[in-house]
């Protein structure tokens, strides 16, 4: 905030009857670990009565809100030799954003402390949550049925509904976000006043009102409609999709092109899709009498998998977002973020979102099914070009997905050719129908008179527990992934 927008935030505060769960005000005193358990027990409180915010204001007078100035200076002041925000940052647990600003005050010197809402667990000082009631500080845990209504709101909480940009006129709000993208999107006329797009903008979750007639963008509004993610913190700045091209099959090989799609996502997918592929290699086929050209990568595969990744990502990573990137001999896809299902699973357990309203907000606009058809997709149309099976697998923190370049099956992997058959087995048990000799031949191209190939690649699945017999004692009635 700037000092303009403080000291309008102090004058709506002073005009509140009272202090109250989210609203302290102070001359001088400022204690440290006073200020700790105030932190603790405001944010907490602020959850609790579903205010984003919660706030100290030193240099007003409590009993008539009358300012009178303030000799504490937050960035002079030292605990046990440390400066006082890192000395409180090491004692509140989770790390929370909170803030001292410090604003001149119609000549008067006023001190304000923001403190973001509890939002994934109590906020603790010391070990210790605290809670506000009335004026004073208890513990969370001397008041069971607020520390449960508490735990009960924390659970439901959801990244989209975070704030990312704070108390901004209705025309700032505007100029950040691509609002005519979203009213196209979701095949709506566009309101031919101010009022009518931000009312519209709120009922999504995109924004959000403040008491005092201020707006404040949605992590969800900032993530789907930003012109330019740039313009808001590292958090949203660095979820960012990146691409980025190298010469080689190495990460050490020289890259060849590197872009950082800095739309959000809802504006920024179709022109990412398109300008992958712009480089990516094609080839020719004769259908007919005519020569087409098509992508060595199907565009269908490329897009599902990366909105697969933006929706399925671990927003509280910091510092890291979903990228693309092409190799010589492979496509990379990696979203931050531990799966919530097994990889090998991907193409049949029903779809578990760590982002439900992105989710689901991305279904309506038409990006995504939400249904779990994605994955199907792409299996499916992989085996239409009869291409090396995409690989799906958790590394480290993330999940990464690979797709290859064509290969005939003599030049395909063990590995390859058995992770083929299994995907198969669970696509053809998801359609009603059963994997067979003849449709896994198929499905790699091999001429029925090399069917004795297929069955090698059987065997090698049953072995790895990948496939079971339909029938153990009719081998011809076909196969099924273990887990059916």
């Amino acid at each position: 905030m700037n000092d303009t927008q403080i000291v309008s935030l102090i004058d709506n505060l002073r005009k509140k009857p009272s202090e109250n769960h989210w609203l302290e005000f102070k001359e001088n005193y400022a204690e440290t670990k006073m200020i700790g358990k105030l932190i603790s027990a405001l944010s907490n409180s602020a959850q609790l009565v579903n205010q984003p915010y919660a706030y100290v204001i030193w240099g007003i007078r409590d009993k008539d809100h009358e300012v009178v100035g303030t000799s504490f200076e937050p960035t002079r002041q030292m605990q046990n030799e440390q400066p006082l925000e890192l000395w409180l940052s090491r004692r509140l647990r989770p790390d929370i954003a909170f803030s001292f600003e410090s604003v001149n005050f119609r000549g008067t010197n006023i001190v304000l402390l923001k403190i973001p809402a509890a939002s994934t667990i109590p906020v603790e000082f010391d070990r210790t949550a605290y809670i506000r009631i009335g004026s004073a500080t208890p513990r969370l845990s001397d008041y069971p049925e607020r520390q449960r209504e508490l735990w009960g709101k924390l659970q439901s909480y959801r990244w989209e509904g975070g704030l990312v940009s704070q108390f901004s006129g209705s025309h700032t709000v505007l100029e950040k976000l691509d609002y005519v993208r979203y009213f196209d999107l979701m095949s709506q006329p566009l309101p031919d006043n101010r009022d009518g797009l931000l009312q519209r903008l709120y009922a999504d979750g995109l924004v959000q009102k403040h008491f005092d007639g201020h707006w404040s963008i949605t992590n969800l509004g900032a993530i789907l409609f930003a012109k330019n993610l740039e313009d808001f913190p590292m958090s949203i700045a660095r979820k960012a999709i990146r691409f980025v091209a190298y010469a080689g099959n190495s990460r050490a090989d020289l890259v060849t092109h590197r872009n950082d799609i800095q739309r959000g996502y809802a504006t920024g997918l179709d022109q990412l899709v398109e300008y992958i592929s712009d480089l990516l290699p094609q080839n020719e086929r004769i259908n007919g009498v005519f020569r087409e050209k098509q992508l060595i990568y199907p565009k269908i595969c490329i897009r599902e998998l990366v909105v697969n990744a933006l929706i399925h990502q671990d927003m509280t990573i910091s510092g890291t977002g979903p990228t693309v990137e092409l190799f010589t001999s492979r496509l990379e896809i990696t979203n931050p973020g531990l799966p919530l299902v097994s990889p090998e699973r991907f193409i049949d357990l029903p779809p578990r979102s760590r982002n439900e309203t992105l989710a689901s907000f991305m279904r309506r606009m038409g990006f995504c099914e939400e249904q779990g058809t994605g994955i199907d997709k792409v299996i499916s149309t992989i085996e239409l070009h009869q291409l090396p099976p995409p690989d799906f697998r958790a590394e480290g923190d993330a999940v990464r997905v690979k797709l290859f370049t064509p290969r005939r099956f003599a030049e395909m992997t063990p590995d390859e050719r058995t992770r083929a058959c299994y995907q198969h087995a669970s696509l053809k048990y998801v359609l009603g129908d059963r994997m067979k000799n003849s449709t896994l031949c198929k499905r790699f191209g091999i001429d029925p008179k090399n069917a004795s190939q297929a069955s090698i690649v059987f065997k090698k699945a049953l072995d790895e527990g990948l496939i079971k017999p339909a029938d153990p004692e009719h081998p011809r009635m076909g196969y099924l992934p273990f887990w059916a």
